[in-house]
């Protein structure tokens, strides 16, 4: 089968060169798209996927989330997808978060009885992330996620080559547990090492691999993420005067 294949693939004799022909017109065929036929089953196949994607999250990826967790705030929202959550520990959202797409949770009870997720209210968890709890994680509020963040408070397995390859949980003092701020974005592929605390109104920039803790209203980067920036406070009045502004 394989000198046929290399047969057809190489030789220049007519029979091998029709079927790389055929082969080649039937990857590159198409059919006609009259503007007038397919805008109408366009718009029909996106309103049934509309639907059909609400029906999924409202009866079944909320509600199962929910059931997961400890507690939650009004508006609780998900994407139309199963989270994936391994291991027992506490969940506990404030009001108005949304976990979009599909993350993972993973609670290592070995390192406590109870591991707790604690997010406050307003945050927006993208999709893709991973969060490990040994002990605890704490988001504040109107907190971003992008996509593909991992943070986790304990890394699961020894640095010592013994232990490890013993199997060996991590050592109870490796366990650390994480705290971000209020009003964080951290960008798309950031890992949160453990025991890291980001201040207030910080950006933790895309790729960066967080190892120390961050002062607030500032902005990191890089491998290990480094200041690159100093941010202005939050400005309550400006913030006031702008939803004065907002239609009611």
């Amino acid at each position: 089968m394989r000198r046929l294949y290399r047969h057809i693939a190489m030789s220049e004799d007519w029979q091998a060169k029709s079927v790389r022909n055929l082969y080649h017109g039937i990857l590159r065929f198409s059919v006609p798209a009259p503007i007038l036929v397919v805008r109408p089953l366009l718009a029909i196949f996106l309103a049934l996927r509309t639907v059909y994607y609400f029906l999924v999250r409202i009866f079944v990826c909320e509600p199962l989330f929910k059931a997961y967790c400890k507690s939650y705030g009004e508006n609780l929202k998900t994407g139309v997808f199963l989270h994936w959550v391994q291991g027992v520990g506490d969940i506990v959202l404030g009001d108005n978060v949304t976990v979009d797409g599909k993350s993972s949770f993973s609670f290592a009870a070995r390192y406590a009885e109870s591991p707790r997720l604690v997010v406050g209210d307003n945050t927006r968890i993208g999709h893709g992330n991973t969060f490990t709890i040994g002990q605890e994680i704490r988001i504040g509020s109107h907190v971003l996620f992008a996509n593909n963040v991992t943070v986790f408070d304990v890394s699961g397995h020894p640095v010592d080559p013994t232990q490890r390859y013993l199997g060996f949980p991590s050592e109870i003092e490796k366990v650390r547990p994480v705290v971000i701020g209020d009003n964080v974005w951290l960008g798309t592929n950031s890992i949160i090492l453990p025991g890291v605390t980001i201040g207030d109104n910080s950006v933790v920039a895309a790729g960066s691999v967080v190892r120390d803790s961050v002062p607030p209203n500032t902005v990191v980067s890089g491998n290990p993420a480094q200041v690159v920036k100093t941010l202005k406070p939050l400005d309550l009045e400006e913030i006031a005067a702008a939803r004065a502004k907002q239609p009611h």
